[in-house]
Parts: C-alpha cells; structure tokens; sequence
C-alpha cells in the first residue's frame, strides 16, 4: 500500500490544506483561528508548505499592516487528493 505523504500527516499541515483546498485563498489570521495554531507555529509550517511548493505565499500591506495570504498550488492539490486516496485505501471506503 502506499505511504502517506509525511509532509501532509502533521496535524496542522494537514488542517492548513484541508482549509485551503475549500477556498480560493486565505490570509494568515483566518487560518490561525481555524486552527487554533500559534502564529510561530503556523508561520513554520507554511514555510514548509510553501518550500515543497503545496502552497503559495504572498506578503502585502493593507494599509500599514502587513498581510499574508495562502493559495493551494496545483501540485498542493494533487499531494492532498493523492494522500486522502491513500487514507481511503487504508480504511477500506
């Protein structure tokens, strides 16, 4: 059987993908109150999710604070697809 994707097994990697994959984009302060991360913790895992190339990140100003807004990428989406396939199989659905 195939191996699950360890970079999408993390706990909050996997929720920050699961949120992304519903929306066309989110900034970083929607995806840390829907899952209840830091934002130390949070910002670490979008920079390993943006390094695998899963997600992009975009930092900008509104105004004079700064915001940073999340997309799945292509490849994002087939990692994620590919590793609830995975998750399926090993349930048996």
């Amino acid at each position: 059987m195939k191996e699950l994707d360890p970079l999408l097994h993390s706990q909050l990697r996997l929720a920050v993908m699961s949120v992304l994959m519903n929306l066309a984009e989110a900034d970083f302060v929607y995806l840390r109150e829907k899952t209840g991360a830091t934002a130390g913790n949070l910002s670490v895992q979008l920079d390993k999710l943006a390094a695998a190339g899963y997600i992009e990140v975009e930092k900008g100003f509104v105004g004079k604070k700064t915001r940073t807004v999340c997309r799945v990428t292509a490849a994002g989406r087939k990692a994620f697809e590919e590793y609830v396939q995975t998750l399926r199989g090993y349930l048996n659905l």
